[in-house]
């Protein structure tokens, strides 16, 4: 029986069959080939495209390894544009066309340490060990009394791109006329004392502790006490208290520095 069935069957039609499904099939093959190429191809022209226009800092400020690894991010949809402080807003604005997103042109920044700790600042035991803050911030949070303030190791100044950053009497002091605000401090600190502010505004507070009164005066020299002199002199309502530190709204702040002459601790510093 199975030999009649065989003996009828037409092997040159099946051969034929068989061989334009194998063509049809070698085709989508290759046409799924070429349009990965395309795909591919047009994804990495996107990208270099996006890093062509970057800053090339490699400063590692957006959170990524380096400009290349954020180029990637951006055009993955990924990661925000905003997340770079260091390139120019003209190359921002190209940048945004080529990924098809609209653009906001925001005020330069430049960063500032929020301690006016240091020397100034008692000290709770001797430390000898290595000269890095994140591992000293292990040992019950450093050295300091003051568990919110700089230990001056010097963690952000050996990441910064610019030398921006110096460690004077043990504690961080930041170059505005350097300082691109790329961010790589803001995330080497381990005591998050870093921040941005815009690069016209005149005061900024240099304390981070959320202790008052005695306790800040026991540990540091000039700590905020949290009076709140300083926000009730502004004129603008542009200081508020918040966890007994005072927080500058710099959109209304108008610069007049009265605030910086009313602290009786110094802590609301003057760049200008």
């Amino acid at each position: 029986m199975v030999h009649m069935i065989l003996a009828s069957v037409n092997w040159a039609q099946v051969g034929i069959v068989l061989g334009i499904f194998a063509a049809i099939a070698l085709l989508l093959i290759v046409c799924i080939l070429l349009v990965a190429k395309f795909c591919k191809t047009n994804a990495d022209e996107k990208v270099e495209n996006i890093l062509s226009h970057l800053a090339g800092a490699n400063c590692g400020g957006c959170g990524c390894t380096g400009c290349a690894g954020f180029a990637e991010k951006l055009a993955k949809g990924e990661a925000n544009l905003s997340d770079c402080h260091v390139t120019e807003s003209a190359q921002k604005a190209i940048i945004a066309e080529t990924l098809g997103i609209p653009f906001t042109q925001s005020k330069p920044t430049v960063s500032v340490c929020r301690c006016s700790g240091g020397k100034n600042a008692k000290d709770a035991f001797t430390y000898c060990g290595a000269e890095n803050c994140a591992e000293e911030a292990k040992l019950s949070g450093g050295r300091k009394v003051c568990k919110y303030g700089c230990l001056g190791d010097g963690n952000c100044a050996r990441v910064c791109p610019e030398n921006a950053i110096c460690i004077a009497d043990e504690k961080a002091d930041v170059d505005p006329d350097k300082c691109i605000s790329c961010g790589a401090c803001m995330l080497a600190c381990p005591k998050g004392l870093f921040a941005r502010i815009p690069a016209d505004a005149k005061v900024y507070v240099a304390c981070s502790s959320h202790e008052r009164g005695k306790a800040v005066m026991d540990a540091c020299a000039y700590g905020c006490i949290g009076c709140g002199k300083c926000a009730r002199t502004c004129p603008e309502g542009a200081i508020t208290m918040q966890d007994n530190l005072p927080v500058i709204d710099y959109n209304k702040c108008v610069n007049c520095g009265k605030c910086a002459e009313a602290c009786p601790r110094k802590t609301i510093r003057t760049r200008y």
